[in-house]
C-alpha cells in the first residue's frame, strides 16, 4: 500500500506539472475556439482520471450508461463515499462534466486551473449569498449546454449511511428545466478512506447510472420532494447490492 500511494501521488503532481503548457494553450483557445478548448480539456482530464484509478488499483464496474441523456445537458447527482468519486465520475460515467465542488479544492495549485477549464463551480458553504450565486450560475451553465455533477451530501460518507441531500442541486436542474440522473457509487471509500494511515489500496467499485428524472414542468411540491426521492433511489440500490 505504501509504494502504491507514493507512485499515485507522484503521478498526480507530475501530470499537473507536465501539462502546465497545455493548460496555457487551452486558456488561449477558450477565447478563440471554446468548443475546441472543451475537447482538449475532456481528453486530458479523462486520461488523467483513468490513470489515477488504474494506479490506485481500482476496478470499476459501470452499468446504465444508456441512461445518460444524449441530446441535452443534465445534472448527475451521486452519493459521495470518498475522494476517488471525483476521478470515477470524470472518467467512467459518460462524457467529462464540470463539478459543483467545495471551495477547498479551489486552493490546490494546478487542480483549480483544470477545474476552471472544466467549467466547475465552487461552493462556499459558509456564505448564503455564495450559495445563491451557485444556483444562478449552475442554472445558466445547464441552459448553455454544460452538464454538471454534484455530490449533494456535501461531505464523504466513507461507506456509512447516505447523508441527507442538500436541495441546491435540484433547484439548479429544475430552474434550468434539465433532467437529473441519479448515480450510485458503491465501494469507492475502500480505495482510500477505509485503509490504515490513509494509504491507497486496490478495490472493486460498482457504479450504477439510473434512469433520468425530468424536471421540466415540475410543480413546487414535486421539486421539494426531489432530494429525498433521488436519495432513496440510491439507498435502495445500495441495500439491494450489499454484501
Amino acid at each position: 500500500m505504501v509504494l502504491r500511494t507514493i507512485v499515485w501521488f507522484a503521478y498526480f503532481w507530475a501530470y499537473l506539472l507536465i501539462t502546465l503548457p497545455i493548460s496555457g494553450y487551452i486558456t488561449f483557445l477558450e477565447n478563440k475556439n471554446p468548443q475546441k478548448a472543451d475537447k482538449f480539456v475532456a481528453h486530458f482530464v479523462k486520461n488523467w482520471a483513468r490513470r489515477l484509478i488504474h494506479l490506485a488499483g481500482g476496478k470499476i464496474t459501470v452499468t446504465g450508461q444508456e441512461n445518460l441523456p444524449k441530446d441535452t445537458a443534465y445534472m448527475v447527482v451521486a452519493n459521495h463515499q470518498g475522494y476517488f468519486d471525483i476521478p470515477i465520475m470524470l472518467s467512467m460515467v459518460g462524457d467529462v462534466r464540470g463539478l459543483v465542488a467545495k471551495q477547498e479544492l479551489h486552493r490546490i495549485p494546478g487542480v483549480r486551473t483544470w477545474m476552471r477549464h472544466l467549467h466547475c463551480l465552487f461552493v462556499n458553504r459558509s456564505s448564503i449569498r455564495a450559495g445563491a450565486e451557485i444556483i444562478i450560475n449552475g442554472t445558466k451553465m445547464l441552459k448553455e449546454g454544460h452538464s454538471l455533477t454534484i455530490f449533494p451530501e456535501g461531505t464523504r460518507s466513507r461507506g456509512g449511511p447516505v447523508k441527507a441531500f442538500k436541495a441546491g442541486a435540484f433547484r439548479i436542474a429544475s430552474q434550468a428545466g434539465k433532467p437529473i440522473v441519479p448515480v450510485t457509487i458503491d465501494g469507492s471509500y475502500k480505495l482510500l478512506e477505509a485503509n490504515p494511515h490513509f494509504f491507497i489500496n486496490g478495490a472493486n467499485v460498482r457504479v450504477t447510472i439510473h434512469k433520468p428524472i425530468e424536471t421540466k414542468d415540475m410543480n413546487r411540491d414535486e421539486i421539494h420532494k426531489l432530494p429525498e426521492k433521488v436519495r432513496q433511489i440510491i439507498i435502495n440500490d445500495l441495500e439491494q447490492n450489499c454484501d
